[in-house]
């Protein structure tokens, strides 16, 4: 008859219900993320500002402006000066450590010094939680005044409380998640992963590299790769057994970031290898002066 309207049967019903249940998870969280990102962030600036107060004060210096500090990498910041100013490493190291007591952020980070016209460290050190790990060098020598930058690097702290919150207030989603999975877990079961090497994918060694979904395959196993890890290891599959100069491989990683910071790319490298050394075939090596190369055997 027209104008008639078809009965909805119960998995429908079920499937409008959850629906509407994850849209409005999703606005609750895009209004509720903004806020407490942007306070975060300005919270942290204020924390890395005190911190280049304090060496400014330590350096007998209580009238230059620390001036705005950038984000550099991820979780990786750096602080510039009004002015030149001379600094002990010891003092140093003592006006962060007492800044960064009064956060959560006093475990796991890397300091280094730099030089405003280049990336030549003058001085750094790291500090962990467990403290027989911290790597503190000769600390006792005066640096002469100069115009100095200072990098901190933050080991990520895990689930922050806003992070959690945002994680209880998706529990709807991942029900709607499971939902959609249990439907189709029949045809899941006969899903089999395909480790040969697909038209997107190299195959290096006795490793298929997929960069569309950032993955190795290897003897059935599965590593999962991060973005700056993935770009990496693209530009060396592209040219096996072929020298990347370094400065190309900073420009093309970090271009977009507007800053290249020379010991991340040393640091990615390091991640990189220990995903690939499963196959002895496989060395990422450094070549001294000029810079990185996939030597592939057999």
């Amino acid at each position: 008859m027209a104008g008639s309207k078809l009965p909805m049967n119960k998995t429908t019903k079920r499937l409008l219900g959850l629906g509407s249940l994850l849209l409005m998870t999703l606005l609750c969280v895009a209004f509720s993320f903004t806020g407490k990102d942007d306070f975060d962030m300005a919270r942290q600036e204020i924390l890395l500002r005190k911190i280049g107060h304090e060496v400014l004060l330590y350096s007998g210096d209580s009238t230059s402006r620390v001036m705005p500090v950038q984000k550099i990498a991820e979780n990786e910041y750096q602080l510039r000066f009004e002015n030149e100013f001379s600094f002990q490493p010891d003092s140093l190291v003592k006006a962060i450590s007492s800044a960064l007591a009064k956060d959560n952020l006093a475990n796991d980070y890397i300091v280094n010094v730099l030089n405003c016209g280049g990336n030549s460290v003058i001085f750094g050190y790291a500090i962990f939680k467990n403290k027989k790990d911290n790597i503190m060098p000769c600390s006792g020598r005066k640096q002469p005044k100069s115009c100095y930058v200072i990098n901190l690097k933050f080991k990520s702290q895990g689930l922050s409380m806003p992070s959690k919150g945002y994680l209880i207030g998706g529990i709807p989603l991942l029900a709607f998640i499971g939902f959609v999975i249990s439907m189709s877990g029949k045809s899941r079961k006969n899903t089999v992963v395909n480790s040969s090497a697909p038209d997107n994918s190299f195959k290096i060694g006795n490793i298929i590299f997929n960069p569309a979904r950032r993955q190795l395959h290897s003897a059935g196993m599965i590593t999962e790769l991060t973005l700056k890890e993935n770009k990496l290891l693209l530009i060396f599959a592209r040219s096996p057994n072929e020298i990347i100069e370094r400065s190309r491989l900073q420009k093309e990683i970090w271009e977009d970031e507007g800053v290249i910071v020379g010991r991340s790319l040393d640091m990615f490298i390091s991640k990189l290898r220990k995903k690939l050394e499963h196959d002895p075939a496989i060395k990422l090596v450094n070549i001294h002066g000029k810079g990185y190369k996939l030597e592939i055997n057999g």
